[in-house]
């Protein structure tokens, strides 16, 4: 069979799979292998650390897969017709990202790769060596997406298609197969810096550069720690990463709702109540979120977030489930408790968090405590002095 027709046929089963997008690039190094270097030079990972491992993979492909000739990128469209975080302002409520309303990516995207990589192997006699990936390995995605005529990588640095959007899970199978290959996507941002100006966090440093330690998907999913202090109360109702620089984006205003079933939001994940959120123990979280890519966070962090949450609504009715989080298990949850009673309060948190105090042995906690302490102490001196 000839490259052409291989190829063709690949991407045909692809989309009998399910794939809404598939496209072809070149395996070696490309030139975004560089740029992502000095991304991470400038500290903009974090405490991704694991970002850092393996760059000469993600660099060039070939390190992963010796011999490799092609990278075959899949595409599915994960976008509901659930409303936009930008339209829902209840306070009470918490938005989680769109792509974790349903089943985990993870294991759907796998399941397609693997029975495409097993199409390939019959096509080829047994022969091809392929590796598959779908965010689970140092693969540059959205540049060989790009190369391989997917999509665009946008001002927000998401993958954008001019059709589907950018509501898009990639996975990628590197193979010694040698195949047609797509050209590069161009890019159709044009002028416009909607993401840019709607990120409250300016996590968008200037077009196409994200500093993810400002990032509200970074603060409420990778960054395992305290929130820190300055940065809570810009993070709005966003409870499980946040879906801002897309919702106004304009290639989204008519992205197709996939048929995935897998994706539509479960009972309970779309915009849910903060309160119970927040109450959950560790085994209705266990239960709830089985299955789902919000157990990333663990439950001392999506408490962590929802307290935030609460903080920022500035509804006092919350006060009774946040004073209950002051004695929970988790030090990390007890120290949002904390800011969260402040938040709600003000002066009127002095009682509870001396009395919190009294009985904290956590040094976490504590620092937390006297910092919350000292501005309660320096906003009565000013009040007095006024």
């Amino acid at each position: 069979m000839g490259v052409k027709d291989l190829t063709s046929g690949i991407k045909r089963h692809a989309r009998s799979l399910g794939f809404d997008l598939v496209g072809v690039s070149p395996a070696g190094p490309l030139p975004d292998g560089q740029r992502y270097k000095e991304w991470l030079s400038r500290g903009h990972a974090g405490e991704m650390h694991y970002l850092e491992r393996r760059v000469e993979r993600r660099e060039d492909v070939r390190n992963i897969l010796p011999g490799a000739k092609s990278v075959i990128t899949c595409g599915l469209n994960y976008n509901t017709d659930t409303p936009y975080s930008t339209s829902c302002g209840d306070s009470r409520k918490g938005w989680i990202a769109r792509y974790a309303w349903g089943d985990d990516y993870h294991d759907v995207m796998d399941e397609r790769l693997s029975s495409l990589s097993g199409f390939i192997r019959a096509e080829t006699s047994g022969s091809a060596g392929i590796m598959r990936y779908s965010d689970t390995g140092p693969v540059l995605e959205r540049a060989h997406a790009r190369y391989g005529g997917i999509g665009w990588i946008g001002k927000n640095t998401c993958l954008i298609n001019q059709e589907t959007g950018s509501w898009i899970f990639l996975g990628e199978l590197i193979t010694d197969v040698e195949l047609e290959y797509d050209s590069p996507a161009p890019d159709r941002c044009g002028t416009c810096t909607r993401c840019i100006d709607a990120c409250p966090t300016d996590a968008l440093t200037g077009p196409y550069a994200l500093d993810s330690r400002l990032c509200i998907s970074y603060l409420t999913i990778e960054l395992k720690d305290s929130m820190p202090f300055d940065l809570r109360d810009k993070t709005g109702s966003n409870i499980f990463g946040c879906d801002i620089c897309q919702d106004v984006c304009p290639w989204n205003r008519k992205a197709p709702a996939t048929d995935e079933a897998s994706f539509r939001p479960r009972p309970g994940l779309y915009n849910p109540g903060l309160d119970s959120i927040v109450s959950l123990g560790p085994e209705e979280f266990r239960t709830l979120f089985k299955g789902s890519p919000v157990k990333r966070a663990k439950r001392r962090g999506l408490l962590r977030n929802a307290l935030v949450a609460i903080g920022n609504s500035g509804d006092p009715s919350f006060v009774p489930v946040v004073t209950e989080r002051l004695g929970d298990e988790e030090a990390l949850v007890r120290i949002h408790a904390a800011w969260a009673l402040w938040k709600l309060e003000g002066k009127g948190a002095l009682g509870p968090l001396l009395g919190m105090k009294k009985s904290e042995e956590d040094p976490a906690v504590l620092e937390e405590i006297d910092h919350l302490l000292r501005l309660i102490d320096d906003y009565g001196m000013l009040e007095a002095s006024g």
